[in-house]
């Protein structure tokens, strides 16, 4: 019900845009160029947790994409799950260039916590994802959202956690649907997520597939990840 009354406000209240508030526009220009303005580039997390897959993020987590990326996830915008998941889309793109393995891409989304996407009304990560997909598809990458990873078990907060706190609080907290291997076969994996801080969450996911990979699934020895943004200082441009 609260994601049905969202949507509805959204048609009916006054459009403001989510990464600065001019009016009458959901995603000024400006605020578009932020996003989705620049090539996206390779992203690695300082301290570099170990069996981290390689990540590519579409911009920096600063200013207007910190705005964009909240009004969505808790504000409930969901006007821009469109131009977040063209930033995602740019950022499989570089994860995934073309003739990289074969078959379509594969997004797997990295879950919320069940009492998160309760407490917000929807599911921001997948949104963002199937927009992704769509953006894909039109620009004519074959592309699918394959939501199989769930959580195995509660797990803490990870506000105020440190690095190496968040990679203890998600170990082992993942693991692949029955079934889900399977879906996964024939396909280019890439693990998808609207941020990366410390990468905890990306190893959890990559830990969690390996652990149902096989010759079958080829897609699984090149999984890689992509995020629509990342802290300033992963992006490696900003690290030399």
């Amino acid at each position: 019900m609260r994601g049905w009354w969202r949507e509805i406000t959204g048609l009916v209240l006054p459009v403001a845009c989510g990464g600065c508030g001019r009016p009458r526009t959901p995603l000024c220009d400006d605020c578009g160029r932020a996003l989705y303005g620049t090539w996206p580039g390779r992203v690695r997390p300082v301290p570099e947790p170990v069996g981290l897959p390689v990540v590519h993020a579409a911009a920096p987590y600063e200013d207007a994409v910190r705005a964009v990326l909240l009004a969505h996830k808790e504000r409930g915008a969901l006007g821009l799950a469109g131009p977040l998941g063209r930033a995602l889309a740019g950022a499989v793109r570089a994860a995934a260039p073309p003739g990289t393995g074969v078959g379509p891409l594969l997004l797997v989304p990295v879950p919320s916590a069940r009492r998160a996407v309760g407490a917000r009304g929807h599911d921001a990560g997948r949104r963002i994802a199937l927009a992704a997909a769509g953006e894909l598809r039109r620009t004519g990458r074959p592309a699918r959202v394959l939501p199989v990873l769930r959580q195995a078990r509660p797990v803490a907060d990870q506000a105020g956690l440190s690095a190496c706190q968040r990679l203890a609080n998600l170990s082992g907290a993942l693991e692949v649907m029955a079934g889900g291997a399977r879906l996964l076969e024939g396909g280019r994996v890439v693990l998808v997520d609207d941020l990366m801080t410390t990468g905890a969450s990306l190893v959890e996911a990559a830990r969690a597939l390996s652990a149902v990979s096989g010759p079958d699934i080829p897609g699984f020895a090149q999984v890689s990840a992509a995020v629509v943004a990342a802290p300033s200082l992963s992006f490696e441009i900003n690290r030399n």
